[in-house]
């Protein structure tokens, strides 16, 4: 096929006109994994007829059981969509396996380790190349903590991330359970039986997610356990990262609470860091949940702007309590 990119092989899959925007699509071929028939989807939206200008570039990372439905529905609607508009050039990514990203052969076996190491460096290169820009990350639930794992495992440096927002994103839940040895082997046995966790048997979304990414989860959460890999150490390295970061959560979210989400906001080194919670004793008008944070219309008369503002590099207007430079 004939490439779109230097880099490696990319394939134009279709270039339409959606209304008042322009959606692309291209399909990655990196071949910088252990598995080369890792292929993944990106979506490039933006305004139809606008004048081609310096666009800032920012690419939406979504989380599990999710695909890029999340940011950019059938309808044009969502924060993807609203940057496109507000004249972003805004690239919706997929995990390999997720949306139009297909599965790869050892689809089985995918972690978030091979999300953070092989996959989001190819994106962050090809957004560069194509838009003459570093880009700035977006990522929700596991889709900020894909990025926090590729950030403290030193995958993507400065060169790649002109910043980062994680939305409802920690790593500090604790479930007690899985402190207990026998009963965490008694999980992961369970889970090997599995080829995938079904996110539409469980109402957790629209996609599956592989059993390599459950068995990781135990092991992060597991006694003696930490975010990383058996290479690295992404929670100690956090403490080097000096991007500018916007860590937002919601007060009403009951999977990923605000005091987890706070405490992967700290462990940053970023000089320029700002910690924004949901919710109606901060001055919002309810009390966001883990979904409702950027789907919902509250999020679009709140949430959205200030994405657009933070991008911009603007003062955020939130309480002074929850602003944080340090």
């Amino acid at each position: 096929m004939q490439s779109s990119s230097k880099l490696f092989p990319v394939a134009l899959l279709s270039a339409e006109l959606r209304g008042d925007l322009t959606e692309d699509i291209y399909r990655l071929k990196p071949g910088n994994s252990p598995d080369p028939s890792v292929e993944l989807a990106l979506t490039r939206l933006g305004q139809a007829g606008a004048t081609e200008t310096a666009r800032i570039p920012v690419i939406l990372l979504h989380g599990s059981f999710s695909n890029r439905r999340f940011w950019y529905s059938t309808k044009g609607i969502g924060l993807g969509a609203y940057l496109a508009r507000a004249g972003f050039d805004v690239w919706l990514a997929e995990i390999r396996g997720h949306g139009l990203s297909p599965r790869n052969k050892r689809y089985r076996f995918n972690t978030v380790a091979d999300y953070a190491r092989y996959d989001l460096p190819a994106i962050a290169d090809f957004v560069a190349e194509k838009s003459g820009q570093i880009p700035h990350w977006i990522g929700h639930s596991m889709g900020g903590i894909t990025l926090a794992a590729a950030v403290g495992g030193k995958y993507l440096t400065a060169q790649q991330v002109s910043s980062l927002a994680l939305f409802g994103s920690q790593v500090s839940r604790t479930y007690w359970p899985l402190k207990v040895p026998p009963l965490a082997w008694t999980g992961k046995a369970l889970l090997k039986r599995f080829e995938v966790i079904s996110g539409p048997r469980l109402e957790r979304g629209p996609e599956d997610e592989p059993i390599g990414v459950g068995i990781e989860g135990l092991r992060w959460h597991g006694l003696f356990g930490r975010f990383g890999d058996q290479q690295s150490d992404w929670w100690a390295g956090l403490a080097e990262a000096q991007m500018p970061l916007l860590a937002v959560s919601a007060r009403a979210d009951k999977d990923d609470p605000a005091w987890a989400c706070r405490k992967l906001f700290e462990q940053f080194g970023a000089a320029e860091k700002t910690f924004v919670l949901l919710g109606r004793q901060e001055g919002y008008s309810d009390d966001y949940g883990h979904i409702e944070m950027l789907v919902s219309k509250a999020a679009m008369a709140e949430v959205w702007p200030m994405v657009a503002s933070w991008l911009h590099g603007q003062q955020l207007d939130v309480p002074v309590v929850q602003r944080q430079a340090v």
